[in-house]
């Protein structure tokens, strides 16, 4: 029998490697970047054409390469960061694995022009499909440029499942966000289809915070400190007034790489516990230094799940970091003392009496009034007992019911279709009152739930998903019948988008217009809405704008009728009736009345439910 294993060909290990370590462009951009930055880059452009199916380019200013180092650059597990199996657990640098350059190699067609400092030429190379197809010299700047064309133009699979533009250049942006949030010190700039994307210059931690995310971010982040023998804790938190239900921005950094952490995560919830409503989410940029040595980063290709030696303790420091932050902020505005020079108030000085002109007050005072004096002392002008009579008798004289309009109102009842929840304005002599068919009333309990009685037993139902199931088939069917309901605004609100946020709206134009929203762009990322839905009322529009981009965003969505419906929700549940409000008989029957007239109105669209039935037979077990 002949031998069957055998060692895989360069070029099919490195597809298989690429399946883990290139998933999608802006996997491209993230492990281009990194390497940009161990290279010693300060200033790093990013081009895009066609959301990285076409064209991803990287340019640097870092220390280059001689021309063996860009042969073997593309030679799986070569790298320079690491030389022996000690240098894994003291990491300084972005990459380590020495596998990114020749997992894209393997999938796209790569270009590298690069130079060393201080040489007047340098090395152009060019590999496709992880063949190397020339070297040549070539006169080019200090640095590198990489230019990767037409990514996995050779695994036609892998390129018909890349989602649409918008979203592939969604996920470039989040790379490129991580990257620049955590080196200020660094200058980037981001260019999508020959349109600048972001410029960003060299800053503080704060600032680059602010420009990435928008003017608005500054007073809405509170600083974060913690300074230990363990950890070194630096970054930022959100106010308790700017939480929200989606699109939070939050970051954990440890020694400047970008992280995901659950449980400290937690950590940061836990600051905020009791403080923000169920549900509401704080934004947070916090940057963790830690000795190497207690952190694992080689965990996943992607390198954002790390292992801490030391959770416990650090959880407990990320915990007190954030409370102590949000202990030291105060919303109630505080009395400046220190107007010294700044408000310039007179006094009297009887030295100075003919320079100013400054009279104290003359006061005349009787020296004779004593208030304690029988004639001094001011008495009520009727006896409590007897002005309390005479209003209990005013009062019995009101609540007597009249026998003849009881007879009245009685036949009215009467006369009322038994089983049907009518409504009816009756005029007489009593006035205009709304009166009810008593056979089916509705009763609120505890301000959340509707209880009405059933031809098979009780009904209840809770009445912000209720609505939320209302409004959610209304919106639906407003974008799937094109078809707008919209009301001015008497000023226009001013809203203030993220760069990803921008960069998705285009794609969602239709479907915000057919919710009942009108924009109108103002430049930048900056929009001014002019028209909002027509049954909303009370509610922020720039919230209700931002919540329904927010949904449009979330991971997984990506297919137009998604969506819609994540869209619809979101704008649902926002203006639905909210759990708490006090409702009048009318509102409730009218609630229901629409409850039951949709079709799946036992569940909310995302499978919570809305009403629970207890039958005749339940209740007579009970009993």
């Amino acid at each position: 029998m002949s031998d069957i294993i055998h060692l895989l060909p360069d070029h099919i290990a490195n597809q298989i490697a690429a399946g883990e370590v290139i998933q999608r462009p802006a996997s491209v951009v993230k492990e281009l970047m990194e390497n940009a930055i161990d290279a010693g880059a300060k200033n790093i452009t990013v081009n895009i054409k066609d959301a990285g199916r076409t064209l991803i380019q990287v340019i640097d200013d870092g220390k280059g390469m001689t021309e063996t180092d860009a042969r073997m650059a593309f030679e799986r597990h070569a790298t320079s960061k690491i030389s022996s199996v000690e240098d894994l657990f003291s990491l300084h640098t972005m990459g380590f694995r020495g596998e990114a350059l020749a997992s894209i190699a393997a999938v796209a067609q790569v270009e590298l022009q690069t130079c060393t400092k201080g040489c007047d030429v340098g090395t152009k190379l060019s590999v496709a499909g992880s063949l190397l197809d020339s070297v040549m010299p070539e006169a080019c700047r200090e640095g590198s440029i990489f230019s990767v064309k037409n990514l996995f133009y050779n695994v036609p699979a892998r390129r018909k499942f890349l989602k649409a533009n918008e979203t592939e250049f969604r996920h470039i942006l989040t790379e490129f966000e991580r990257i620049a949030l955590v080196h200020p010190d660094i200058s980037f700039t981001l260019r999508n289809n020959d349109a600048v994307v972001f410029e960003l210059p060299v800053c503080g931690f704060r600032q680059r915070i602010v420009d990435v995310f928008g003017k608005n971010m500054n007073q809405r982040l509170l600083s974060v400190e913690a300074d230990t023998s363990l950890v070194n804790i630096k970054g930022f938190t959100g106010r308790i007034d700017s939480v929200k239900k989606r699109g939070s921005l939050q970051y954990f950094f440890v020694n400047g790489r970008y992280m995901r952490h659950s449980y400290f995560h937690k950590a940061v919830m836990h600051a905020y516990e009791q403080m923000i409503p169920v549900g509401e989410m704080p934004d947070y940029f916090i940057y963790f230094e830690i000795d190497p040595s207690t952190i694992d980063v080689n965990i996943h290709p992607t390198k954002t799940e790390i292992k801490f030696e030391n959770e416990r303790p650090i959880w407990q420091i990320v915990f007190s970091a954030v409370r102590e932050a949000l202990a030291k902020s105060n919303s109630v505005p505080s009395i400046d003392f220190e107007t010294a020079g700044i408000i310039d108030i007179p006094v009297y000085n009887p030295l100075q009496e003919g320079k100013i002109n400054v009279r104290p007050p003359e006061i005349e005072v009787n020296k004779n009034y004593n208030p304690f004096r029988e004639a001094n002392i001011h008495r009520p002008a009727d006896d409590w007992k007897a002005l309390y009579e005479k209003f209990e008798n005013e009062r019995t004289e009101v609540l007597s019911p009249n026998p003849e309009t009881q007879q009245d109102e009685e036949a009215l009842f009467t006369d009322l279709n038994p089983g049907s929840v009518t409504s009816g304005i009756v005029s007489g002599d009593t006035g205009n009152r709304m009166f009810t068919d008593i056979s089916n009333p509705c009763f609120q309990y505890k301000n959340r739930y509707i209880i009405t009685p059933l031809k098979s037993g009780l009904v209840i139902i809770d009445q912000h998903r209720a609505h939320t199931r209302i409004l959610y088939e209304k919106y639906v069917s407003h974008i799937n019948n094109r078809h707008a309901v919209s009301q001015k605004l008497l000023f226009p609100e001013m809203v203030e988008f993220t760069m990803a946020e921008s960069s998705l709206l285009p794609s969602l134009a239709d479907e915000i217009k057919y919710l009942g929203f009108e924009l109108a762009y103002m430049g930048g990322n900056s929009y001014a809405i002019h028209g909002v839905p027509a049954d909303v009322s009370g509610k922020n529009p720039a919230a209700l704008v931002k919540n329904v981009v927010a949904a449009a965003m979330e991971n997984g969505v990506s297919e137009i009728e998604k969506k819609s419906e994540k869209m619809a929700l979101s704008l649902a549940k926002a203006t639905a009736v909210p759990s708490g409000k006090i409702m009048a008989p009318e509102e409730m029957e009218t609630l229901v009345a629409s409850l039951f007239a949709v079709e799946a109105n036992g569940m909310t669209p995302d499978g919570l439910s809305v009403l629970t039935i207890i039958t005749d037979e339940e209740l007579v077990k009970r009993f």
